[in-house]
């Protein structure tokens, strides 16, 4: 098994702000914990080189309108929202971001890696077709699917773990049958979409499914949901692909949510979705990361522990340095009542649908 990663030094160009929480240490310190750890000494890790998205690549998704103003404002500096702005040259890494997506998808299309991470930014999923929002300017993961599809693949599984819902990916497939998109966020949080209700409109009603978190749920909520709504959902769509946006900011660390998951949470997850892949479209999986924004405490074992778990390496060992142990235990809450009841929530709703839920 070979396990591919798609990285550019550029990546760390970007920047809005040398304080912006979606800033260039994101993986600037990740990539240093892996040179580090040796992962890319191993011989089921591939170093993959992006290259640039065409036109033709996002006008699949977003608007030639949008695309043109992104290029416009890309030449002297611009906004679209509060937290989101243009900085001069940001088109160039943002195509580069999400052509390091596709060629995450691409290498696994073509055999030339059994899984493939896209690690690049900026993100891409709060990204909509006709604007950006929420630090993301081009929809990496959407992108990237829209491709798989002009090449033959037709029904493809989207898995957003990302602590944020993935409002953009959301209204790009929301009437279509053909992509499940399936998230799991935090709520309350930013951007405030993403209940149980929203499952699609017109040829694809049931084909989205939101699947909300309270504040403290831990890596046992994240598996509940996993098994008893993801595993047997997928196994019913039957996709020949399984694309995962691969957010870390629901980490117990991360300073912009309270959620408590564990890089070892992130681990079983990861080794859950492999598995599935392998189970249900001969391993054809592809992850691109999203938000995550604790740069020292959580990315660096977070993005190592993605990346054993798709490689099929021995997981048992990641962890976190032991003193961080104590914000684990003031940020984990005991909500896995809570998390049943939004399952059977889920379930219910979802069983219209779904012969799995009824």
């Amino acid at each position: 098994m070979t396990t591919g990663i798609v990285f550019h030094p550029r990546y760390l160009e970007h920047e809005q702000s040398p304080t912006h929480p979606e800033r260039r240490e994101r993986l600037a310190y990740t990539f240093d914990q892996l040179i580090e750890e040796g992962i890319f000494e191993d011989q089921k890790i591939v170093l993959l080189e992006p290259f640039y998205a065409s036109d033709k690549d996002v006008i699949a998704v977003h608007t030639p309108e949008y695309l043109n103003f992104l290029k416009k404002e890309s030449m002297k500096g611009g906004v679209i929202d509060w937290d989101t702005n243009i900085p001069v040259g940001l088109i160039d890494v943002a195509l580069l971001a999400a052509g390091g997506a596709i060629r995450a998808a691409k290498a696994v299309a073509d055999g030339e890696v059994n899984n493939a991470f896209a690690m690049v930014r900026p993100p891409g999923h709060h990204a909509k077709p006709y604007i950006g929002a929420g630090f993301c300017y081009l929809n990496n993961i959407a992108i990237a699917t829209r491709y798989l599809q002009r090449i033959g693949f037709e029904r493809i599984l989207i898995l957003d773990w990302d602590a944020h819902h993935g409002d953009g990916t959301q209204e790009i497939f929301y009437r279509d049958p053909s992509v499940l998109f399936i998230s799991l966020h935090q709520m309350p949080l930013y951007p405030g979409s993403g209940y149980p209700h929203e499952t699609g409109e017109d040829e694809g009603e049931g084909y989205t499914i939101n699947v909300p978190l309270p504040p403290g749920a831990g890596d046992e909520c994240y598996l509940e949901v996993f098994n008893e709504v993801i595993e047997p959902v997928a196994v019913e769509f039957e996709p020949e692909f399984i694309a995962i946006s691969a957010g870390q900011d629901n980490h117990f660390t991360d300073p912009l949510t309270s959620l408590a998951l564990t890089a070892k949470g992130y681990a079983d997850l990861m080794a859950g979705a492999r598995r599935l892949a392998e189970r249900l479209c001969s391993g054809r999986l592809f992850a691109v990361l999203e938000g995550g924004y604790s740069v020292e405490k959580a990315l660096p074992y977070t993005n190592l522990a993605i990346i054993a778990a798709m490689a099929g390496l021995d997981t048992s060992w990641i962890r976190e340095p032991e003193r961080y142990a104590d914000e684990l235990k003031w940020r984990k809450k005991n909500v896995i009542g809570k998390i049943r009841e939004t399952i059977h929530e889920v379930k219910k709703i979802h069983s219209a649908y779904w012969g799995c839920f009824l």
